[in-house]
């Protein structure tokens, strides 16, 4: 097995991969760098724009914590979610069968969104409730082809001293042309070479306070 459960500092669990040497969330509280940097900062931002609709991709879906928090704000939100994500490494269904996130969340239909979520099949949309639609891509980003233009993406991608070729500005141009205008990426890496590439492609940066014990985080908007 490549793939391990580690329990966070907030008791949320995350995943530890050996290919990458790596775990998938912050050690110091899963669920709380999620909800900050992905829901708080992005969601609720393009929400509180008055939208009802928003189309978001993830680099990484990984154990699907992004996904499940999104639906469950979502849901209270009454958003219509179109979610595209790539993931190259899925995470073993027998771990996934052991994330204690509806434990944590006390949501009791978080247990079968995410089983649902990753039982779902590859390469093809599907609507995992009426307002919810998914299409997962076991795929690299570089070769990755986008179905529509995006509002929101979560930049989630483990950290450029693991995967370097993720934070160039090459690859971020492909992410910076499928983005709407008006549109964001949010992502808790706040390294200054990552921060000059996006403002050499235009985007406008914000450094937000970041989560538990991460000083910041960043906000890009396309003009």
């Amino acid at each position: 097995m490549t793939q391990s459960i580690l329990t966070t500092e907030d008791n949320s669990h995350t995943v530890f991969s050996q290919h990458f040497g790596a775990q998938y969330h912050s050690r110091h509280g899963a669920i709380e760098e999620s909800m900050h940097v992905f829901i708080s900062a992005g969601l609720f931002k393009f929400y509180s724009q008055g939208k009802k609709s928003i189309s978001i991709f993830e680099m990484g879906m990984g154990t699907g914590l992004n996904v499940l928090l999104t639906y469950l704000e979502a849901e209270e939100l009454n958003l219509e979610i179109n979610y595209q994500t790539v993931e190259s490494h899925p995470v073993e269904m027998d771990l996934v069968h052991k994330l204690n996130y509806a434990e944590v969340l006390n949501r009791s239909n978080s247990n079968k969104f995410l089983k649902d979520l990753h039982t779902s099949p590859w390469e093809e949309s599907t609507a995992l409730t009426e307002r919810f639609k998914i299409r997962k891509s076991k795929s690299s980003i570089e070769s990755y082809t986008f179905h529509q233009k995006v509002d929101l993406i979560y930049f989630d991608a483990f950290a450029p001293s693991c995967q370097p070729e993720l934070w160039t500005a090459e690859l971020h141009q492909k992410l910076y042309d499928n983005l709407n205008k008006g549109g964001i990426l949010v992502t808790y890496c706040t390294q200054g070479a990552f921060r000059r590439n996006l403002v050499s492609l235009g985007y406008q940066i914000e450094r937000l306070n970041g989560p538990g014990r991460k000083r910041e985080m960043l906000r890009a908007t396309k003009h």
